[in-house]
């Protein structure tokens, strides 16, 4: 249940001592997948496996004086076995076999946290919208009044998207979880592709049909990219939320706690700083994107021009986005919604959104599209100037009365506008069922 994870958990997937024990977690596979082809004794495995260990100090320690990770590491598991079996650890085996398999482990990990918490705020999303479906207010194209719709649909908006995310996330993933145990550029020159195979599926990953030194890069670049769409998922609900609480505008706003205090100069501020910071951590997301492009070609079967780079954007990436998605959640769980106000701002200018309505009213009545555009448009000038609301404007104009009659209340109801949402929300109500089943 997504409920019980919590931030330290998908930072403890790149702990020093969760990268080491995936490792060793690797190494033990291709030992009993090696004992299953009859090429070791299998009780020697057996001794290997209840043996083996290490403490990250040791391998610092060893590593300080051989400036090599993996060897470090090995030579460390060596002295905890302390027996002859010792010598199948990492038989045939180069550094990238172990490396790139046991990172696709904790890649793997972390994106499942991930897609936990974009699964519950899917949800939440979608449950939202359902709440929220005849909360009317003004929708706006260029930051200025266009027409009725409601903080249902825009939040209708934004669960799907997250759906989408979802598949995205769920394709990264199938990606990114594949292993190698391939050899130095990748021909199986010292181990049979059997134990390949038989490794990764032991830990659960698929098999790289062709590798060099190296997994391809391709799907570390996938990964990162969805991580980044995400963001910008992330972004542009966060952007719609600072934007309707200011001063101004003031339909929502983010939850602002008993005590928490906006600004030490003056005490009047209610800063949307949660929102804020989701827009700064997104360009993150999308900057550590570019390096995943960027560590795609490497020199011939393998450089490690992209090694240095992984250690910090897969770690800082996965942890961002699992932390942006609690933070989004936290937001629209204490989202504040001001319907009173939101009514207000619709009907500024006296009805001015209203204006695509009246002129199809007045073709409708038989006027000329063009004619009819003329005499509305003058009339939302004239109110967006203050010379009188937009409604009044038009009825006192002798055409518009003899098209329209004296009462024009049916042209300034935003139910017409809205008459068509219900379509949208019985598509929310299968989203819910869909993630019901996943």
């Amino acid at each position: 249940m997504i409920e019980r994870y919590t931030l330290p958990e998908i930072g403890a997937v790149w702990t020093e001592e969760a990268k080491y024990r995936a490792w060793l977690k690797v190494e033990l596979a291709v030992c009993r997948a090696r004992a299953g082809l009859g090429e070791i004794p299998p009780k020697e495995v057996d001794e290997l496996a209840a043996k083996a260990d290490f403490t990250v100090g040791r391998i610092h320690e060893i590593e300080a004086e051989t400036n090599h990770d993996v060897i470090a590491f090995v030579s460390t598991v060596a002295e905890t076995v302390d027996s002859p079996v010792s010598r199948h650890f990492h038989f045939g085996l180069t550094s990238s076999d172990v490396l790139d398999t046991a990172g696709a482990l904790q890649l793997r990990d972390a994106l499942d946290l991930i897609t936990g918490e974009a699964r519950a705020l899917t949800r939440l999303l979608a449950d939202l919208a359902l709440e929220h479906r005849e909360t009317v207010m003004v929708g706006r194209t260029h930051g200025v009044h266009a027409e009725p719709t409601t903080l249902g649909h825009k939040l209708a908006v934004w669960a799907f998207e997250m759906e989408r995310n979802l598949d995205r996330l769920e394709h990264a993933r199938e990606v990114a979880a594949v292993g190698k145990v391939s050899g130095a550029v990748g021909t199986y020159a010292n181990v049979d592709p059997k134990v390949e195979a038989l490794t990764c599926e032991e830990l659960g990953l698929a098999s790289s049909p062709a590798s060099t030194q190296v997994v391809q890069r391709d799907r570390h670049a996938e990964a990162l990219s969805t991580l980044a769409i995400l963001g910008s998922t992330l972004e542009k609900v966060a952007v719609e939320i600072r934007g309707s609480q200011r001063t101004e505008v003031r339909e929502l706003a983010e939850p602002f706690g008993r005590g928490q205090k906006g600004s030490s100069a003056m005490p009047h501020k209610k800063n949307p700083i949660l929102s804020e910071r989701l827009c700064g951590m997104a360009r993150i997301l999308r900057a550590n994107a570019a390096v995943g492009f960027e560590n795609n070609a490497l020199w011939q079967e393998r450089d490690i021009s992209h090694s240095s780079a992984e250690r910090v954007v897969l770690p800082d990436s996965t942890v961002l986005a699992f932390y942006m998605l609690r933070t989004a959640g936290r937001i629209l769980r204490g989202l504040r919604v001001d319907a009173g106000r939101m009514r207000q701002n619709l009907n500024l200018g006296g009805g001015i959104v209203f204006s695509g309505r009246v002129l199809l009213a007045l073709v409708e009545g038989g006027m000329s599209r063009d004619d009819a555009y003329a005499v509305v448009q003058d009339a939302a000038m004239r109110a967006w100037e203050g010379e009188g609301g937009f409604r009044e404007l038009l009825e006192e104009d002798d055409e518009v009365r003899r098209r329209l009659g004296d009462d024009l209340d049916g042209l300034f109801d935003p139910a017409y506008a809205l008459r068509n949402l219900d379509v949208v929300f019985a598509r929310v109500e299968k989203l819910k069922e869909r993630l019901a089943v996943g």
